[in-house]
């Protein structure tokens, strides 16, 4: 498996999980980053909210470069993990 490769057809069941746990996270941010441009546009039609608008933007700014973050560390996690599933032990 190579860093940031997008193909999920090669990928173990552990994998999976661990890429979609990922994905439930990086979409979190991602909602909150876009809550954050909205809430701190509204602002900014209140000149008394001026302030709290640009934090807002602020946030939200830097939620979105946690993203490639979030896919770097996803992508280092999945690597280290074997690439083929483990059997399942034997009855005797």
């Amino acid at each position: 498996m190579r860093i940031l490769d997008p193909t999920l057809h090669d990928l173990t069941p552990r994998h999976l999980e661990i890429f979609w746990r990922y994905q439930v996270v990086r979409t979190g941010v991602d909602f909150s980053a876009a809550c954050c441009f909205v809430i701190g546009s509204i602002f900014f039609f209140y000149e008394s909210l001026s302030t709290p608008a640009d934090w807002l933007f602020l946030i939200g700014s830097i939620l979105f470069a946690v993203k490639p973050t979030i896919d770097m560390v996803r992508s280092l996690h999945l690597k280290r993990l074997p690439a083929t599933a483990a059997s399942p032990p034997r009855k005797a």
